[in-house]
């Protein structure tokens, strides 16, 4: 339970419980230092509460319904009733075991626990205030700030919460709409868009630029692509998304083209999906001498610190990537810093997942970026297809690929895009943050029939050595 009283002084003062916050408050508790940490809204943060967590709750249960749906070719066949209610009060419970237990781990670690919105009055004081009433000041020696990020609102496009739908909205609904729109194509668009396609939702997904997910390679783009259009979902690419007009049925969205061309769909609602930003609106930043970039974010080096000594940042509000697991680990760097001890942040193996159909992850360099730092790569590949286990599991889209500087066979990146990518990416981000070989994980001996054997192949591919796919 959060304090009733503030403490007037303490010597880690976290501004946040996200998965930056919560365990930075944790590890520096348990490295024996004084920790308090104020919380504005819910414990857990955007990822447990309305990111995360429930999204993956929601794609995990219609991935069973669809699954079942569509096992023709297996000699399955079922008539399945989605009781979308009831989904919905499954994927909350699922937030609430996880919110209640950070608060839980924190109190039990010792972490003072405070219900407020902190402000800096300087470089060691903040103010809490708690439903519109200033509740008192704390001095810190330290302070984290961890306040993450919110969705991006597009001009014209106001959340309402009815008409126009942020990612938390759509998280949220209590019934399915029938036809929606969804502006954006990046991650949060296509795992949205996936969820409410295989529920049976007529899906629009307008994207100004010319692909899915901007930023991944086009062939990784193009399986989840193909799988989305599979579905039911109709992208329009090249568009841009320019207002909305409340009709009879819900919303009429108005979109147009580089060559002036408009268009328009109508839906029960639009989700706008374009991206996120940080939050610290509320934090007077500037009180305390704090430099952000020009987009907001907070400027961190290597080791969490901001621009004002005894003041460090994590998490999303530190800028990309935008990764609760980037979170949590910049938040242990924070409070060893504090604590004294050496810790750096590195980058070089963070791995990423989209939780689309099929999934995606990534972690490293690409082929194109490896060449960009000076490398000369090579570059092994397995496709699905050549998978005895991913034929099992009649999911054969998609394709694992390692690469590695050609010198040295030092694994530097790898992109996936198959069933339980989000899971295989381990064995690669290990092999870059220990600086493996493709000779290692190929010699590996990896358990048969697994998915994992997708990257002993396409380590060996890259050795012209692989067994069940022609070598490049």
């Amino acid at each position: 339970m959060a304090a009733d009283s503030l403490p007037r002084e303490t010597e880690v003062l976290v501004i946040g419980a996200g998965p930056g916050g919560y365990v930075a408050a944790i590890r520096a508790a348990q490295s024996g230092a004084d920790v308090t940490l104020v919380e504005k809204d819910a414990y857990g943060g955007t990822c447990l509460n309305v990111g995360c967590i429930p999204s993956k709750a929601l794609i995990t249960a219609t991935d069973i319904a669809h699954d079942a749906e569509d096992a023709d070719r297996m000699g399955i066949s079922a008539d399945i009733d989605v009781d979308f209610g009831a989904m919905t009060e499954w994927k909350d419970g699922v937030v609430s075991q996880l919110t209640g237990g950070v608060e839980k781990l924190c109190e039990a670690n010792g972490v003072t626990l405070v219900d407020g919105t902190a402000s800096f009055t300087s470089e060691n004081e903040v103010t809490v205030d708690r439903d519109g009433t200033r509740k008192g000041a704390i001095e810190f020696d330290n302070a984290i700030v961890a306040t993450g990020s919110r969705p991006v609102e597009l001009t014209g496009f106001s959340f309402d919460g009815q008409h126009v739908l942020s990612s938390t909205h759509a998280l949220a609904l209590d019934s399915l709409p029938e036809e929606l729109v969804v502006i954006g194509a990046g991650y949060i668009g296509m795992e949205l868009s996936t969820v409410f396609a295989k529920l049976g939702v007529d899906v629009t997904v307008v994207e100004m630029r010319d692909q899915i997910l901007p930023g991944y390679e086009q062939d990784v783009a193009r399986v989840v692509s193909r799988r989305a259009e599979s579905l039911g979902a109709d992208f329009r690419f090249g568009e841009r998304a320019e207002g909305w007009t409340p009709i009879t049925s819900g919303v009429r969205v108005t979109t147009e083209s580089d060559d002036d061309e408009r268009f328009e769909y109508d839906a029960d609602s639009v989700v706008v999906a374009v991206g996120r930003e940080p939050v610290t609106d509320t934090l007077e930043l500037s009180a305390a001498g704090v430099e952000m970039d020009e987009n907001g974010f907070v400027q961190t080096d290597d080791q969490t610190r901001t621009s004002t000594e005894g003041i460090f940042a994590v998490g999303d509000v530190a800028g990309e990537p935008l990764l609760a697991h980037k979170a949590s680990r910049e938040g242990e760097v924070a409070t060893e810093v504090i604590a004294g001890n050496a810790a750096t942040v590195s980058t070089r193996a963070v791995p990423a997942a989209v939780f689309t159909d099929p999934e995606i992850a990534t972690v490293g360099m690409t082929e194109a970026t490896a060449e960009e730092a000076g490398l000369n790569p090579v570059v092994g590949q397995l496709p699905m297809r050549a998978s005895g286990r991913a034929l099992t599991l009649d999911e054969t889209d998609g394709f694992v690929r390692v690469v590695a500087d050609e010198e040295t066979g030092t694994i530097v990146g790898a992109q996936l895009v198959c069933p339980d990518a989000s899971e295989l990416v381990a064995e690669f981000a290990l092999a870059i943050e220990t600086d493996a070989t493709l000779t290692d994980i190929a010699t590996t001996v990896h358990t048969h029939p697994t998915l994992t054997e997708a990257a002993m192949e396409a380590a060996a591919n890259a050795h012209g050595a692989a067994i069940h796919t022609p070598n490049r």
